[in-house]
């Protein structure tokens, strides 16, 4: 046996036990021990002691998930803008809600949220997934539909019902069952075998370019070095490839703020426009980019950043020799760095079934 098979059995070893013996405070869960399989490269998740995932949670919450009784209209579930062929995204630069009012922002991708700590959405207005799972429910631009009316219209069917006792030892439906059971699927969501991964694993070979896009994509921007760098790695560097923060990258200047980001959740003028780091995995399918969508295609994203950035009182601080300098990328250098950022689609995640509609 290999060493890289060794250590990736090992740890679906470790996370089964973790599972099997986490103290879970939450005593309505029941059901049998999901393992998540994130192989050796990403590091622990962050799994939260009051919601163990099981395989009947999981299951639960993949049937919310596609359900469109969550809507008022009986119409849009979660999967309509979260579609798993594009990352669990739309190509749309806002979604369209129910009564085809658009929404404020960019959707989000939906993958490895089992590691994110800080806060979802792009203002990190809800401090954990299952909180997060409830709001775009509630929203009126988006499903427009009252919890107490999704608790009736799921108690409704009886294959849900039968899904709850399965997972929480009854079938009583509840609003906060509703967000548990979200919250275990989203977390169940992993992408970690893109052509980058293989690559990382010696089962892979970059080409000349995606080499070179890595390299660049890795390096500190250093006019005063013949070694050219793109400074990507600042907020999307680890095996995440995000820092899981909220940060300001030079969109606009301060006149230009339209959309005050983390701000509205944390009244702090200091996080005036900005909003959480993405994970650039599975970017190619993701477009259009930002908040707010702004940008069609990766080359303007590092247009944006080569030549473009904007100074404002809120800028992270890695920005401002960008802004000063600029990243003095040439046209050839920009796109080995998106021939890379290509490496970072994973098929597997793409196809995978037990993300899918289970109806």
């Amino acid at each position: 046996m290999n060493k890289n098979k060794f250590l990736y059995l090992l740890s679906v070893i470790i996370v089964f036990l973790s599972a099997c013996s986490s103290e879970n405070t939450n005593p309505d869960i029941i059901g049998t021990p999901y393992s998540l399989n994130f192989g050796t490269d990403l590091p622990q998740p962050l799994l939260p002691e009051d919601n163990v995932l099981t395989e009947e949670g999981v299951m639960l919450g993949r049937m919310l998930f596609y359900e469109p009784a969550l809507s008022s209209n009986g119409e849009q579930s979660c999967a309509g803008c979260h579609i798993q062929q594009a990352a669990f995204v739309d190509s749309a630069r806002f979604s369209l809600g129910v009564a085809g009012l658009e929404g404020k922002r960019n959707s989000m991708p939906l993958f490895n949220l089992a590691w994110h700590n800080k806060g979802f959405f792009w203002d990190g207005r809800a401090a954990t997934l299952r909180e997060q799972a409830l709001l775009p429910i509630q929203d009126e631009l988006e499903m427009d539909e009252s919890l107490d009316n999704v608790v009736t219209k799921i108690r409704a069917k009886a294959n849900f019902t039968e899904q709850f006792e399965r997972t929480f030892g009854d079938d009583a439906v509840t609003s906060e069952r509703i967000g548990l059971a979200i919250e275990q699927f989203m977390m169940s969501i992993v992408s970690n075998n893109s052509k980058f991964d293989k690559w990382r694993r010696n089962e892979a070979e970059l080409t000349e370019a995606e080499q070179r896009g890595h390299d660049l994509f890795f390096a500190e921007s250093n006019l005063s070095s013949t070694v050219k760098g793109a400074d990507c790695f600042h907020c999307h560097g680890g095996s995440l490839f995000t820092n899981n923060d909220f940060m300001n990258n030079g969109l606009d200047t301060d006149a230009e703020f339209t959309d005050l980001g983390y701000y509205e959740t944390t009244q702090n003028d200091a996080d005036k426009a900005k909003f959480k780091v993405p994970s650039l995995r599975n970017i190619a399918l993701s477009p259009p980019y930002m908040h707010d969508g702004r940008f069609e295609t990766l080359e303007e994203v590092l247009i944006h950043y080569n030549t473009n950035t904007k100074v404002s009182s809120t800028i992270d601080p890695n920005m401002h020799a960008i802004v000063d300098h600029g990243l003095n990328l040439s046209e050839e250098d920009m796109q080995d760095i998106i021939a890379f950022l290509h490496t970072l689609t994973d098929n597997t995640y793409l196809n995978n079934i037990e993300y899918a509609d289970p109806f």
